[in-house]
């Protein structure tokens, strides 16, 4: 497989928040999504989670099912326990060929709680990161029988968050309990994204790309709010709209020979920061650094004016 840009549908609807895009349709989010160029797209919260529904669904729009997001509770169950809980989602993943189960131990976090702030964040005894690792070994090895890659997501507001924490996930777990590499959470959270891939090639299994705005970040944290408030202040945005540089991160799949889905992320309000705007932006941003680095032939990156950074949240200039 080479490289394929997909997005999630969260720029035009939020799982954590459901009143961000509560009026936006799927089939809205798929038209929006082939038109701009994209070859597949994350299941989202309000997707059909029947096959027979949403296979003609993509294949109407022309999209692939990239993966899909699970909220792991490993923390309070057993892995036998949760690999059945899993199932309806794996055997949906499965049925349309979707390559990843992205998923994030979710049983204590504050990510979704508008109500804790972002530093009351989880941290994991360091006697429990055995049993959590041997835990994640089993239901990673469940799912690479099934045929996907099991990709954990590092987030913020969980209990894998910074560096250190990423650093004892790594020790704990083998080498097929792979990452997405968000680009996002990783900056906001201390982990040097094309650091973690050039060091652990085998535990790539996807990628997340987002773009922050590391002023609002710090006001968040400073106001002592939470990850929500982030989200809805313009904390994340799509690559090239922020303060960092892609061109790294790209080098750094290039030098491990990344072959998969890149997707493009901006979890914002989609009524202050347009959905197609942004994703549009997010998508000619990737292929001109990936083509700069190799990682796609130039031929795979078509012209497109890019507008100035402007910092700010919900602006394009």
């Amino acid at each position: 497989m080479t490289i394929k840009f997909g997005v999630s549908p969260i720029a035009w609807t939020n799982d954590d928040m459901p009143e961000l895009g509560a009026d936006t349709s799927v089939e809205t989010i798929l038209a929006d999504a082939h038109a701009m160029g994209f070859e597949g797209v994350e299941l989202g919260g309000k997707f059909p989670r029947d096959p027979a529904t949403l296979g003609p669904l993509l294949a109407r729009h022309r999209l692939d099912l990239v993966g899909g997001w699970y909220s792991l509770r490993l923390l309070e169950r057993s892995a036998e326990h949760e690999i059945a809980a899993l199932a309806p989602h794996l055997a949906l993943l499965t049925a349309l060929g979707a390559p990843v189960f992205i998923a994030a131990e979710t049983s204590n976090a504050i990510h979704g709680d508008r109500a804790r702030q972002l530093a009351d964040a989880p941290r994991l005894p360091t006697e429990r990161w055995s049993e959590f690792g041997a835990r994640l070994a089993a239901v990673a090895a469940h799912v690479a029988a099934q045929g996907l890659k099991f990709a954990y997501h590092f987030h913020l507001g969980t209990v894998v968050e910074r560096q250190d924490d990423v650093e004892r996930f790594i020790a704990a777990t083998p080498d097929q309990v792979g990452f997405v590499v968000d680009t996002g959470h990783a900056a906001l959270g201390g982990v040097e994204a094309q650091a973690l891939i050039r060091a652990h090639p085998s535990r790539i299994a996807h990628v997340h790309a987002k773009d922050v705005r590391r002023r609002v970040f710090d006001d968040v944290r400073r106001g002592s709010r939470s990850f929500l408030d982030g989200v809805v202040a313009g904390m994340f945005t799509a690559p090239g709209d922020g303060d960092l540089g892609f061109a790294p991160v790209m080098r750094a799949l290039a030098a491990i020979r990344y072959a998969g889905w890149i997707v493009i992320e901006a979890e914002q309000d989609p009524a202050v920061a347009d959905p197609v705007t942004y994703s549009r932006v997010g998508l000619q941003t990737l292929k001109r650094e990936a083509a700069s680095a190799g990682l796609i032939g130039e031929r795979g990156r078509h012209s497109f004016a890019l507008p100035r950074e402007s910092g700010d949240p919900g602006v394009l200039s």
